[in-house]
């Protein structure tokens, strides 16, 4: 059973007690990502969810990577275009102790100059890690060719050049604006009882910040086209369509479509680009949600001499898709598995805290898993239709990047 409570200062906790299990997950999640920076300070999100781990007033970072070793837990955190979640999985008899180290970690973070300096070198090498990584950053490409100067087209990790001017002040400042009580939602689920709410609020309930976020900008769908040579075995290219947001009526018809497009290992790209052809190893497409409008990506990696006839494929695909839809067996398959999904997705306490969490944060309200399933049922061949003719307009943004010659 879920349970919510709002704080007097705003902040909303969200419980949800499965007696069935001896685990319970903690998760805090912030609406605040790349999305609410600048160019200036691009990847301050992920860069302050990194120190968070950094010591406290009176831990170190030893110290909290083994508070969780020693009861056998686990400690995480991300961070996302729109939100960043720190998260810990403990037994069920740890619960208390965990909620204290997180609370420690999310008020008392000393944010040394010493240690930032320090991080600042592990970030950089997660960025040249990506750097190195060609079918993980060209998806960034993908997001600055479809919003251009736009925040959603900013890169999470943010730059080398952003990441060296990082000072401890700046991150104390940038939490202050945006780690408000109304931007942040305490998810709890396991085996918990209600009475823990009351245990959360003692932590979280009473802290005030002195300034209010801002709200934001509604991006425009560019279509760019960017290319970027690079000494690599394969060709990757990724093409974007014009989306829908969180809260559209047709999600999930875009969801179902998206699951015969290029979500499965049955979809149309998987089995006419790899399997009837064999042009790649990897092909799939996905849809990302945010808040006021969304992406769908499609992705392939391919020999460089194979390129055109990727690209001809995926147009062929997508051409066919908008004149005929989706046939009855497509719509009746995908429904289905898209509901076994959902319901063995629901199976660890991980993913209870992560839905509740995000629905609590993004939406504000949470559909029981019947009230999903009938919306998936609810999804038609008109439907789907109207999505298909609405996304492949003919606008699409494409990022590329292949060796030269």
């Amino acid at each position: 059973m879920l349970s919510k409570h709002v704080c007097p200062n705003g902040l909303r906790i969200v419980l949800e007690d499965i007696p069935a299990v001896r685990s319970v997950t903690l998760g805090i999640w912030i609406r605040t990502g790349s999305r609410n920076e600048n160019e200036k300070n691009n990847g301050i999100s992920h860069f302050l969810e990194h120190m968070f781990f950094k010591g406290t007033e009176t831990r170190s970072a030893r110290d909290i990577a083994e508070a969780f070793d020693a009861i056998g837990g686990q400690v995480n955190a991300f961070t996302s275009k729109e939100y960043t979640c720190f998260y810990a999985k403990v037994l069920d008899t740890h619960k208390d102790y965990a909620l204290e180290i997180l609370a420690d970690m999310f008020f008392n973070s000393s944010f040394d100059e010493e240690e930032t300096e320090r991080e600042k070198n592990v970030v950089l090498e997660e960025i040249r890690m990506s750097e190195d990584t060609p079918d993980d950053i060209v998806h960034d490409l993908l997001s600055k060719a479809s919003y251009g100067q736009h925040p959603l087209g900013y890169p999470i990790l943010g730059t080398e050049q952003t990441l060296a001017s990082f000072k401890p002040d700046e991150l104390r400042e940038y939490m202050d604006m945006n780690y408000t009580p109304e931007n942040i939602v305490i998810s709890v689920a396991g085996n918990v009882n209600e009475s823990f709410i009351k245990e959360v609020e003692s932590y979280f309930g009473q802290f005030k910040t002195g300034k209010m976020s801002s709200g934001y900008n509604m991006p425009t769908f560019i279509s760019d086209h960017i290319e970027r040579s690079k000494e690599t075995e394969q060709a990757h290219l990724c093409m974007g369509y014009n989306g829908l947001s969180v809260e559209d009526e047709d999600i999930y018809s875009l969801i179902v479509m998206n699951n015969v497009l290029g979500g499965s290992m049955s979809s149309r790209l998987f089995q006419e680009i790899r399997e009837q052809r064999g042009l790649a190893y990897s092909v799939f497409s996905y849809h990302s949600s945010f808040l006021d409008n969304g992406l769908l990506t499609i992705y392939a990696g391919t020999g460089k001499h194979h390129l055109p006839l990727l690209k001809e494929t995926i147009t062929n695909t997508i051409d066919d898709l908008v004149r005929n839809g989706l046939t009855d067996k497509e719509l009746k398959n995908s429904k289905e598995q898209l509901k076994g999904n959902l319901m063995l997705s629901l199976e660890s306490t991980n993913s209870r805290m992560s839905r509740n969490g995000k629905n609590e944060l993004i939406l504000g309200r949470h559909r029981s898993l019947d009230e999903m399933i009938q919306e998936i049922d609810a999804v038609s061949s008109t439907s789907t239709n109207k999505v298909i003719q609405k996304l492949f307009d003919g606008s699409f943004s494409s990022a590329l990047i292949s060796s030269k010659g």
